[in-house]
């Protein structure tokens, strides 16, 4: 699946990975291939990303992440240093 994480200036992350967990709003969630379309609210906290490549980690604050047809969109405040 293909997974966009972005900030209202820049792409932050753009690329195929198996899976993404998330920190939400009622707690930690995973989307994995051929997840069921969805919206959630995301809080402050790690992206964590699953990929053939290796694992990857974001620090994000909150915004919102759109699930459809195997395309993940990740839309943060921004990323924390």
């Amino acid at each position: 699946m293909t997974l966009n994480i972005l900030t209202p200036e820049t792409k932050v992350f753009t690329g195929e990975v198996d899976s993404v967990q998330l920190a939400g709003s009622d707690g930690k969630f995973e989307i994995l291939n051929n997840h069921a379309p969805m919206i959630a609210t995301i809080v402050e906290g790690t992206v964590k990303i699953k990929s053939a490549a290796g694992k990857q980690e974001f620090k994000i604050k909150s915004g919102i992440v759109e699930v459809l047809k195997n395309n993940v969109s990740v839309l943060t405040e921004g990323v924390i240093a």
